[in-house]
């Protein structure tokens, strides 16, 4: 896996949890500590987020971090 699709894999289940636990993303960012916009810019692959924020956004969202690069 290329470092550009396990972003895109990850960004794109980041949202899908998000969605699947009926969060906005104003919520998750609330949830989590995180901007709303940065919740954006991690569902649309732009932003690398850090591991303590891949433990939050997991923690937020009732998963396993590791649920986010499968």
């Amino acid at each position: 896996m290329t470092q550009t699709t396990g972003k895109k894999k990850f960004s794109k289940n980041v949202q899908h949890y998000r969605k699947e636990a009926g969060l906005t993303q104003e919520r998750l960012g609330e949830l989590t500590g995180l901007d709303r916009g940065y919740i954006s810019g991690v569902e649309r692959g732009v932003r690398n987020p850090a591991i303590v924020n891949i433990e939050k956004l997991a923690k937020a969202l009732k998963i396993k971090a590791a649920k986010l690069f499968e």
